[in-house]
């Protein structure tokens, strides 16, 4: 499989947080995140960590 792009790289992985709690996904700007200004939508929960990338074996 080819190697993806910086443009998709950077669509699927920059500024995408997931929830902690429910596993939603949320795009948002991450220094509002490290502030604690942005909450699930669908839990209201305020522990979001950074997507991971997908290891591909």
């Amino acid at each position: 499989m080819a190697t993806k792009f910086p443009e998709a790289q950077a669509r699927l992985f920059k500024n995408v947080f997931v929830c902690r709690k429910c596993k939603h996904k949320i795009r948002a700007n991450p220094l509002k995140v490290i502030l604690g200004n942005v909450k699930c939508r669908k839990c209201g929960s305020h522990q979001l960590r950074p997507k991971r990338k997908e290891k591909k074996a």
